[in-house]
């Protein structure tokens, strides 16, 4: 009897909607009442009322057919929740065990319009090493963070960067159809290659962070000088990468 009384009491009311709200922002189409009935097992009467009720608060929209629709609520207040994540603290201990493993430059970065901006780094100890500041930046297809970036939402992006393959070195990718190849390698590889692409001599690799939804919202990178690359070599730094962004996005599945 105990234990029963310490069990948290859930108002069923509220459970109904916000299951109905999930069932909605999920689906590929518009559903009716009667679709929402029977896949939840709910009296129409019940979906009814409960649609009216998320329709006033603006979750949901009543479409010309009668169907019902989430509306970008949902996800704008998913967005929210997203911005206020602290990142940086979620990816740390990923970063210092990059740092730890390889004594390079490792770099936390997002994307805006088509760059990157770095919003968290390790400096590497090394006499000869890679240096950005936070706050900088970098174009999308030219550093490792900004071509893992790139690599997972290629079908959003690619008209929008094919126009702005500005080169930095003689080594920049500023053929649409060279780019593509590259994301194709990135996609089958886990991971993005820059050789010397953005400043001469200087290299990375670098993995892509995402929601439980797959959306990709950040890259976590390793940056170095490519006489350094020798002693660890880029698969290496690539697994090293992928395992790093695969632990971070776990994370962000529990939030």
């Amino acid at each position: 009897m105990a234990d029963e009384k310490n069990e948290t009491k859930v108002d069923s009311t509220l459970s109904k909607g916000l299951a109905i709200l999930e069932l909605l922002a999920t689906a590929d189409e518009s559903k009716g009442v009667t679709d929402i009935s029977r896949e939840l097992g709910y009296t129409k009467s019940n979906v009814f009322r409960l649609l009216q009720t998320l329709k006033h608060l603006g979750y949901v929209r009543h479409r010309e057919d009668k169907s019902y629709t989430a509306t970008l609520k949902t996800w704008q207040i998913g967005r929210h929740t997203i911005e206020n994540l602290n990142l940086r603290d979620l990816a740390n201990d990923e970063m210092q065990h990059l740092s730890r493993e390889t004594g390079e430059t490792v770099y936390l970065a997002v994307q805006e319009n088509l760059s990157v901006v770095y919003v968290s780094k390790i400096d590497s100890l090394k006499p000869i090493r890679s240096w950005n500041p936070i706050g900088g930046s970098a174009p999308l297809h030219c550093v490792g963070t900004g071509k893992a970036i790139l690599a997972a939402n290629y079908s959003t992006l690619r008209d929008a960067v094919k126009g702005s393959l500005t080169r930095y070195t003689d080594k920049t990718l500023t053929r649409i159809t060279d780019l593509d190849a590259d994301v194709e390698q990135s996609l089958k590889r886990g991971y993005s290659y820059d050789a010397g692409e953005f400043r001469e001599g200087i290299v990375s690799v670098g993995a892509a962070i995402s929601l439980p939804d797959r959306e990709t919202i950040a890259a976590v990178g390793i940056s170095l000088p490519e006489v350094n690359l020798k002693d660890v070599g880029q698969d290496k730094l690539g697994a090293l990468v992928v395992e790093a962004a695969a632990r971070v996005s776990a994370r962000l599945q529990r939030f």
